[in-house]
């Protein structure tokens, strides 16, 4: 697989065209921002450790029937993806009350959900990712009613997935955002990542922050609670 050129650089992950046009490769870099890019850091090892993370959690979901664009890893930070059209769409599942829900709430953080919560988000920096409805998705054409109910359908079918893998890891799975898009045979596909980066996850017994939360609160030990998170899983960052 030949690496072309860079199609697209986000805050932490470059996109690069390949020789084949329904190929990406997915580039981990150690950039770490967050309050939108007002915060940035570089954090040693942070985009090996994500591609590793997001490359297990990826084939784990694979082995439980859904589809996603990781297809292989090819170094330590790298990732062989499928090309997908992506939706402007950020689907999130909240099992605990924390972050933005908490503010617009006025609810009690770690208070536990039941059922958990579906949101979604307009994937648009500019406007900070607002909040949005199924109307507005149907009414600016964001995505087809068919295409919303199948990424609610995967992102339940992740959470069930996942809330167990991480439960029998003695952690919770509090909150995580997934983006999806369409392949070229018409059929929607998990994109982007599932890392530390987008979700938030606590030790069970002590509720301690092992995330991404740690860098926005300056909590230190970034990417060593993102190395302990994925061990405890099983993942094997040396490798």
């Amino acid at each position: 697989m030949e690496k072309r050129d860079e199609l697209y650089s986000g805050k932490a992950k470059s996109v690069f065209k390949t020789d084949d046009p329904d190929r990406y490769i997915l580039t981990f870099r150690n950039d770490t921002s967050a309050f939108d890019g007002v915060k940035v850091e570089q954090l040693d090892r942070k985009g090996m450790v994500n591609n590793k993370f997001n490359a297990f959690i990826m084939q784990k979901l694979q082995a439980a029937g859904i589809p996603t664009h990781f297809e292989a890893l090819l170094n330590d930070t790298e990732a062989l993806v499928k090309r997908l059209d992506m939706l402007p769409i950020e689907c999130v599942v909240r099992n605990l009350a924390a972050g933005s829900i908490v503010k617009r709430l006025g609810v009690q953080e770690g208070l536990e959900l039941n059922p958990p919560t579906f949101e979604t988000f307009l994937k648009n920096d500019a406007l900070h990712d607002p909040m949005i409805n199924e109307s507005h998705i149907r009414s600016f054409g964001w995505a087809t009613d068919a295409q919303m109910a199948r990424m609610r359908e995967l992102t339940f079918q992740v959470n069930d997935v996942l809330k167990a893998l991480f439960l029998d890891a003695g952690m919770l799975l509090v909150d995580y955002k997934l983006e999806f898009g369409v392949f070229s045979d018409g059929e929607i596909y998990l994109g982007d990542e599932f890392s530390p980066d987008g979700c938030r996850i606590w030790d069970k017994e002590t509720r301690e922050k092992l995330d991404k939360d740690r860098f926005r609160q300056d909590l230190g030990n970034v990417v060593e609670s993102y190395e302990l998170v994925g061990r405890r899983l099983g993942m094997n960052f040396d490798a």
